[in-house]
Protein backbone atom coordinates (compact mmCIF):
# COMPACT_ATOMS: atom_id res chain seq x y z
CA UNK A 1 0.00 0.00 0.00
CA UNK A 2 2.99 2.38 -0.91
CA UNK A 3 6.29 2.81 1.11
CA UNK A 4 8.99 4.77 1.94
CA UNK A 5 11.43 5.74 -1.49
CA UNK A 6 14.72 7.45 -2.16
CA UNK A 7 15.22 8.93 -5.12
CA UNK A 8 17.06 7.60 -7.83
CA UNK A 9 19.40 9.35 -10.33
CA UNK A 10 19.95 7.44 -14.23
CA UNK A 11 22.08 8.54 -16.82
CA UNK A 12 20.71 7.69 -20.15
CA UNK A 13 22.74 9.58 -22.94
CA UNK A 14 24.97 12.06 -23.45
CA UNK A 15 26.25 14.12 -27.00
CA UNK A 16 28.61 12.44 -29.10
CA UNK A 17 31.68 13.77 -31.45
CA UNK A 18 31.23 12.08 -34.74
CA UNK A 19 35.39 11.80 -35.15
CA UNK A 20 34.44 11.86 -39.67
CA UNK A 21 33.20 15.05 -38.93
CA UNK A 22 35.78 16.90 -36.66
CA UNK A 23 38.75 15.55 -39.06
CA UNK A 24 37.00 17.16 -41.52
CA UNK A 25 36.74 20.28 -39.74
CA UNK A 26 40.36 20.70 -38.67
CA UNK A 27 41.16 20.05 -42.85
CA UNK A 28 39.56 22.89 -43.21
CA UNK A 29 41.18 24.49 -40.98
CA UNK A 30 44.53 23.44 -42.44
CA UNK A 31 45.48 22.00 -38.59
CA UNK A 32 44.90 18.10 -39.92
CA UNK A 33 47.55 17.25 -36.98
CA UNK A 34 45.66 18.86 -34.12
CA UNK A 35 44.39 16.41 -31.15
CA UNK A 36 43.27 16.41 -27.89
CA UNK A 37 43.55 14.35 -25.04
CA UNK A 38 40.05 14.51 -23.92
CA UNK A 39 38.49 11.66 -22.18
CA UNK A 40 35.04 12.49 -22.99
CA UNK A 41 33.15 13.89 -26.59
CA UNK A 42 31.79 16.19 -23.61
CA UNK A 43 35.34 17.61 -22.69
CA UNK A 44 36.47 17.12 -26.82
CA UNK A 45 33.65 19.12 -27.96
CA UNK A 46 33.62 21.76 -25.69
CA UNK A 47 37.50 22.35 -26.45
CA UNK A 48 37.08 22.42 -29.77
CA UNK A 49 33.90 24.63 -29.95
CA UNK A 50 36.38 26.71 -27.43
CA UNK A 51 39.17 27.45 -29.92
CA UNK A 52 37.14 27.81 -32.98
CA UNK A 53 36.20 31.08 -31.38
CA UNK A 54 40.02 32.06 -31.59
CA UNK A 55 41.45 29.95 -33.84
CA UNK A 56 43.47 28.27 -31.28
CA UNK A 57 44.37 25.05 -32.33
CA UNK A 58 47.55 26.23 -32.70
CA UNK A 59 49.87 29.31 -33.61
CA UNK A 60 49.73 29.84 -37.11
CA UNK A 61 45.89 30.07 -37.77
CA UNK A 62 45.83 33.95 -36.12
CA UNK A 63 48.23 35.86 -36.10
CA UNK A 64 47.50 37.42 -32.73
CA UNK A 65 47.90 34.01 -30.91
CA UNK A 66 51.37 32.96 -30.22
CA UNK A 67 50.96 30.31 -27.55
CA UNK A 68 48.06 27.73 -26.65
CA UNK A 69 47.26 25.31 -23.66
CA UNK A 70 47.99 22.14 -25.07
CA UNK A 71 45.82 19.80 -22.80
CA UNK A 72 42.10 19.59 -23.01
CA UNK A 73 42.05 20.05 -18.90
CA UNK A 74 44.88 23.33 -19.39
CA UNK A 75 42.14 24.45 -21.91
CA UNK A 76 38.90 24.16 -20.06
CA UNK A 77 40.53 25.43 -16.69
CA UNK A 78 41.24 29.03 -18.47
CA UNK A 79 37.70 28.88 -19.58
CA UNK A 80 36.21 28.06 -16.27
CA UNK A 81 38.43 30.98 -14.57
CA UNK A 82 37.32 33.74 -17.24
CA UNK A 83 33.78 32.87 -16.87
CA UNK A 84 33.32 32.12 -20.83
CA UNK A 85 30.32 29.66 -20.25
CA UNK A 86 28.57 29.48 -23.65
CA UNK A 87 30.98 27.04 -24.97
CA UNK A 88 29.65 24.52 -22.12
CA UNK A 89 26.48 24.86 -23.97
CA UNK A 90 26.98 22.51 -27.12
CA UNK A 91 27.19 19.40 -24.65
CA UNK A 92 24.05 17.69 -23.44
CA UNK A 93 23.53 14.97 -20.63
CA UNK A 94 20.18 13.18 -20.19
CA UNK A 95 19.37 12.34 -16.93
CA UNK A 96 16.20 10.60 -15.87
CA UNK A 97 15.03 10.90 -11.74
CA UNK A 98 13.17 8.22 -10.71
CA UNK A 99 11.03 7.90 -7.29
CA UNK A 100 10.79 11.80 -6.53
CA UNK A 101 8.06 13.97 -5.14
CA UNK A 102 5.56 16.38 -6.65
CA UNK A 103 7.81 18.93 -4.47
CA UNK A 104 10.65 17.76 -6.11
CA UNK A 105 9.30 18.05 -9.49
CA UNK A 106 7.59 21.65 -9.03
CA UNK A 107 11.42 22.97 -8.11
CA UNK A 108 12.57 21.01 -10.76
CA UNK A 109 10.71 22.90 -13.62
CA UNK A 110 11.76 26.46 -12.87
CA UNK A 111 15.10 25.66 -14.31
CA UNK A 112 13.85 26.07 -17.41
CA UNK A 113 16.80 27.72 -19.48
CA UNK A 114 19.37 25.21 -21.27
CA UNK A 115 16.96 22.05 -20.18
CA UNK A 116 14.21 19.91 -21.02
CA UNK A 117 11.59 17.60 -19.17
CA UNK A 118 9.17 14.73 -19.65
CA UNK A 119 7.45 13.87 -16.40
CA UNK A 120 4.90 11.27 -15.96
CA UNK A 121 1.63 12.24 -15.95
CA UNK A 122 -0.78 11.44 -13.53
CA UNK A 123 -3.74 12.16 -15.59
CA UNK A 124 -3.20 8.95 -17.78
CA UNK A 125 -0.84 6.70 -15.21
CA UNK A 126 -3.09 5.93 -12.30
CA UNK A 127 -2.27 5.25 -8.68
CA UNK A 128 -2.33 2.37 -7.20
CA UNK A 129 0.32 2.71 -4.42
CA UNK A 130 1.64 5.96 -3.16
CA UNK A 131 4.88 5.92 -2.47
CA UNK A 132 6.66 8.75 -0.83
CA UNK A 133 10.08 10.63 0.29
CA UNK A 134 10.39 10.69 3.75
CA UNK A 135 12.18 14.39 4.97
CA UNK A 136 14.51 13.96 8.02
CA UNK A 137 12.66 15.99 10.37
CA UNK A 138 9.86 13.82 9.55
CA UNK A 139 12.21 10.30 9.44
CA UNK A 140 14.14 10.97 12.97
CA UNK A 141 10.51 11.73 14.80
CA UNK A 142 9.09 8.28 15.65
CA UNK A 143 5.49 9.66 15.97
CA UNK A 144 5.65 11.85 12.91
CA UNK A 145 6.85 8.45 10.98
CA UNK A 146 3.51 7.14 12.05
CA UNK A 147 1.16 9.75 11.52
CA UNK A 148 2.73 9.87 7.33
CA UNK A 149 2.89 6.36 6.87
CA UNK A 150 -0.93 6.28 8.03
CA UNK A 151 -2.05 9.09 5.78
CA UNK A 152 -0.12 7.65 2.88
CA UNK A 153 -1.85 4.27 3.45
CA UNK A 154 -5.25 6.01 3.47
CA UNK A 155 -4.92 7.76 0.48
CA UNK A 156 -3.30 4.63 -1.42
CA UNK A 157 -6.68 3.02 -0.36
CA UNK A 158 -8.80 5.51 -1.36
CA UNK A 159 -7.59 5.93 -5.17
CA UNK A 160 -7.73 1.71 -5.16
CA UNK A 161 -11.24 2.28 -3.56
CA UNK A 162 -12.40 5.26 -5.92
CA UNK A 163 -10.98 2.77 -8.87
CA UNK A 164 -13.51 -0.18 -7.84
CA UNK A 165 -16.25 2.16 -7.75
CA UNK A 166 -15.84 3.51 -11.39
CA UNK A 167 -14.86 -0.10 -12.19
CA UNK A 168 -11.56 0.83 -13.80
CA UNK A 169 -10.57 -2.51 -14.56
CA UNK A 170 -13.73 -3.63 -16.48
CA UNK A 171 -12.55 -4.75 -19.97
CA UNK A 172 -15.31 -2.61 -21.16
CA UNK A 173 -14.39 0.49 -20.40
CA UNK A 174 -12.69 2.74 -22.04
CA UNK A 175 -9.46 4.67 -22.46
CA UNK A 176 -11.30 8.09 -22.55
CA UNK A 177 -13.60 6.96 -18.99
CA UNK A 178 -10.54 5.92 -17.45
CA UNK A 179 -8.20 8.78 -18.03
CA UNK A 180 -10.98 10.89 -17.23
CA UNK A 181 -11.51 9.10 -13.57
CA UNK A 182 -7.65 8.93 -12.79
CA UNK A 183 -7.44 13.02 -13.23
CA UNK A 184 -9.55 13.39 -10.79
CA UNK A 185 -8.41 10.65 -8.40
CA UNK A 186 -4.70 12.63 -8.83
CA UNK A 187 -6.63 15.38 -6.79
CA UNK A 188 -5.96 13.30 -4.10
CA UNK A 189 -2.36 12.28 -4.01
CA UNK A 190 -0.26 14.22 -2.11
CA UNK A 191 1.96 16.65 -3.41
CA UNK A 192 4.99 14.14 -1.61
CA UNK A 193 3.93 11.43 -3.65
CA UNK A 194 6.81 9.42 -5.55
CA UNK A 195 6.26 10.67 -9.43
CA UNK A 196 9.28 9.93 -12.51
CA UNK A 197 10.69 13.05 -14.27
CA UNK A 198 13.50 12.67 -17.23
CA UNK A 199 15.65 16.16 -17.43
CA UNK A 200 18.06 16.63 -20.33
CA UNK A 201 20.45 20.26 -19.92
CA UNK A 202 23.17 21.27 -21.35
CA UNK A 203 26.87 21.37 -19.38
CA UNK A 204 26.31 24.93 -18.90
CA UNK A 205 22.54 24.94 -17.35
CA UNK A 206 23.95 21.55 -15.02
CA UNK A 207 26.61 23.58 -13.83
CA UNK A 208 24.85 26.18 -12.83
CA UNK A 209 21.67 23.77 -10.93
CA UNK A 210 23.99 22.07 -9.00
CA UNK A 211 25.66 25.22 -7.52
CA UNK A 212 21.89 26.43 -6.72
CA UNK A 213 20.85 23.34 -6.02
CA UNK A 214 23.17 21.59 -3.78
CA UNK A 215 23.44 24.82 -1.49
CA UNK A 216 22.28 24.68 2.38
CA UNK A 217 19.66 26.52 1.46
CA UNK A 218 17.88 24.35 -0.90
CA UNK A 219 14.90 21.85 0.21
CA UNK A 220 16.74 19.03 1.19
CA UNK A 221 15.33 16.33 -1.61
CA UNK A 222 16.65 18.42 -4.28
CA UNK A 223 20.32 18.42 -2.61
CA UNK A 224 19.95 14.76 -2.31
CA UNK A 225 19.16 14.59 -5.87
CA UNK A 226 22.04 17.07 -7.80
CA UNK A 227 24.80 15.89 -5.18
CA UNK A 228 23.70 12.31 -7.09
CA UNK A 229 24.00 14.75 -10.55
CA UNK A 230 27.38 16.42 -9.33
CA UNK A 231 28.78 12.82 -8.56
CA UNK A 232 28.14 11.53 -12.22
CA UNK A 233 29.37 14.58 -13.64
CA UNK A 234 32.68 14.92 -11.67
CA UNK A 235 33.32 10.91 -12.38
CA UNK A 236 32.37 10.93 -15.83
CA UNK A 237 33.28 15.25 -17.17
CA UNK A 238 36.09 15.53 -14.96
CA UNK A 239 37.35 18.55 -16.70
CA UNK A 240 34.68 20.36 -17.03
CA UNK A 241 33.55 20.13 -13.32
CA UNK A 242 37.43 20.33 -11.98
CA UNK A 243 36.92 23.17 -10.42
CA UNK A 244 34.07 22.12 -7.56
CA UNK A 245 34.88 21.48 -4.38
CA UNK A 246 32.90 19.45 -1.48
CA UNK A 247 31.59 20.01 1.78
CA UNK A 248 29.36 18.58 3.55
CA UNK A 249 26.46 20.61 5.54
CA UNK A 250 23.86 19.00 7.30
CA UNK A 251 24.53 15.66 6.45
CA UNK A 252 24.42 16.30 2.58
CA UNK A 253 27.09 17.14 -0.20
CA UNK A 254 27.32 21.16 -1.11
CA UNK A 255 29.21 22.02 -4.24
CA UNK A 256 31.07 25.09 -4.85
CA UNK A 257 33.18 26.79 -7.29
CA UNK A 258 36.01 29.54 -6.81
CA UNK A 259 35.23 30.55 -10.75
CA UNK A 260 32.70 33.38 -10.94
CA UNK A 261 29.27 31.85 -12.84
CA UNK A 262 29.74 30.60 -16.20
Amino acid sequence: MGAVVEPKVFLLGETQSNQDGINQLLEHFGVSDWSSDAESSAELLTEIYGRSCYRSFGTTLNPNVTRVRKTNSDYIENTLQKGDGSIFEHVTANFFFADVSRVFTHELVRHRVGSAMSQESLRYARLTDINWYAPTVIKEDDEAMKIYMSKMEELSKLQIELADMFELDQEDKSFTVKKEATSAFRRLAPMGVATNIGWSANMRTIRHVIEMRTHPGAEEEIRFVFAKVAEIAISRWGNIFADYNKEIVDGLPWYTTSNRKV
